[in-house]
């Protein structure tokens, strides 16, 4: 989707188009479950995060002046609300955390996909933290951009690519240090 097409949505979800919400909740679902998995929330957590985010664009949408840059302030909120989810139950923020929970749970597709799989989330359990946060938000769908990751992670744009390739060669290395 075109970041045109981003800023008609939300043009059109100021205007009450409920068939525009819906659309950006689709496109923007599989991000904000990103980031909570991210930041180390899940079920209940993650679910509450994401009524928390829908909420606050539901109340602050008329107020968006730049609505093709509305995925990052869904990234952004989404992190904000991660970090206060965390600190009310007394966890460690997602910058406190050297890996988040979850990271091992195995599917079981059958013998060899679960041993493939459990290698390769027992490898990226060991990656560090940032590391995992934006491979996640690489492998969401839909993809968020590369401003929605920015936001998300609170990082520069530039690092994004040399971090992903850094990150990748890491996993590569510990994968093959398993195998």
């Amino acid at each position: 989707m075109t970041m045109g097409a981003v800023a008609d949505l939300v043009a059109r979800a100021q205007g009450g188009d409920q068939d525009a919400w819906r659309d950006l909740v689709d496109r923007y679902l599989g991000m904000v479950h990103a980031i909570c998995r991210g930041c180390g929330l899940d079920g209940d957590g993650a679910a509450a995060v994401n009524e928390l985010v829908w909420l606050r664009l539901a109340e602050q949408i008329e107020h968006i002046r730049t609505p093709d840059a509305v995925g990052g302030w869904i990234a952004a909120t989404t992190r904000n609300e991660c970090v206060r989810a965390l600190r009310a139950t007394g966890r460690p923020g997602p910058d406190d955390v050297a890996s988040g929970p979850g990271v091992g749970d195995p599917v079981d597709l059958g013998l060899l996909v679960y041993e493939r799989d459990r290698v390769l989330m027992s490898a990226f359990a060991r990656l560090d933290v940032c590391c995992q946060r934006l491979l996640r938000l690489l492998i969401a769908d839909p993809r968020p951009s590369s401003v929605e990751i920015s936001a998300a992670l609170d990082i520069p744009l530039g690092v994004i690519g040399p971090t992903r390739t850094r990150c990748l060669d890491e996993l590569r290395r510990l994968l093959a240090e398993a195998g």
